[in-house]
């Protein structure tokens, strides 16, 4: 049996989630075979190709890397398999066909950041902040044909603090994702371990994480204060959750602060300023204040600073 840093090891991954443990291999002396990613896209005014960040990095250590339009390509799938891989590494990649992810000899396992099999999908982070969750976590497990229901071989928790969102939870993860990743190698090149079937693991209802579009970051003010709360944590800073201001004005909130109160039926979707400090919204069950935001066509900015130069907020309403 080979030892763990002799595995031919290819990497499937495209953000910045994915780099962290790519890193952790290349200079833990594990032998990365390939980088596969997604191709260079066209973006911003200028068209710049932009490249992934997995790219990047492995531009910057010389590792080969492969850009397939299509995972089915026969031209990929040759250079694939001629790299002779004993294990595939996928983490924030495309779903993969059985024909690449079971062609390493010890298979391919995923990195997902969350506790399988609550919040399979494609946006693990923000939908557990968004649901109000306060423990998620990582989990690498092998893949199948399910979309991430293959055998569990390693997890970890990570308690969900009142003050994160995305970003700062995004960073958590990513960090003892890296410390799971390697260990989950040394245990399949060992042998020593036993995956766990999703189905023997399910306690309770299912929550999914599905993609997020737009209308799923609209905050509706009718809700209660700490949901809107967690929609504003769970979108932030990306893809931000919003609001609409006046037929053509929106804008993006990335902060917010929940202060219960009885509204005396004042009409939800209110704006309360002094003009100098505050913007707060009224919400079903007490008032919203917006703590961080970016009007369209300004850039993000805290309030008091929006306040210099915004007037008259009050003669606004959030929709």
């Amino acid at each position: 049996m080979k030892q763990a840093k002799d595995l031919r090891i290819v990497y499937m991954g495209t953000p910045d989630f994915a780099v962290a443990p790519l890193k952790a291999l290349v200079e833990g002396g594990y032998n990365v075979v390939a980088v596969v990613t997604t191709p260079d896209k066209p973006s911003g005014r200028g068209l710049k190709m932009n490249e992934s960040a997995v790219k990047r990095y492995a531009q910057e250590v010389g590792l080969p890397i492969m850009q397939p339009e299509k995972l089915r390509d026969e031209n990929f799938v040759s250079e694939f398999k001629a790299l002779d891989a004993d294990l595939g590494i996928v983490i924030a990649f495309r779903m993969l066909p059985e024909i690449i992810w079971a062609a390493p000899k010890m298979g391919t396992f995923n990195l997902h950041a969350s506790l399988l099999p609550q919040y399979r999908g494609a946006a693990p982070i923000n939908r557990a902040i968004m649901n109000g969750e306060t423990i998620t976590g990582v989990t690498t497990f092998l893949l199948n044909p399910q979309i991430d229901e293959g055998a569990v071989i390693g997890q970890v928790k990570v308690e969900i603090e009142p003050c994160d969102n995305v970003g700062t939870l995004h960073d958590k993860l990513m960090n003892v994702g890296v410390d799971l990743v390697l260990e989950t190698v040394e245990k399949l090149a060992s042998g020593d371990y036993t995956p766990i079937e999703q189905t023997e693991m399910i306690e309770g209802e299912l929550k999914p994480a599905p993609k997020i579009f737009k209308e799923d970051c609209h905050i509706d003010f009718s809700q209660s204060g700490k949901d809107i709360v967690n929609l504003v944590r769970g979108l932030s800073p990306y893809p931000a959750a919003w609001a609409q201001l006046s037929e053509n004005l929106s804008t993006k909130i990335f902060e917010v602060e929940f202060t219960p109160k009885d509204n005396g039926g004042v009409e939800i979707g209110t704006i309360l300023s002094d003009e100098k400090k505050y913007i707060k919204v009224v919400c079903s069950d007490g008032e919203i204040e917006i703590k961080d935001l970016q009007i369209s066509g300004k850039k993000r900015m805290k309030t008091e600073e929006l306040l210099r130069g915004f007037r008259n907020p009050t003669e606004y309403r959030c929709y």
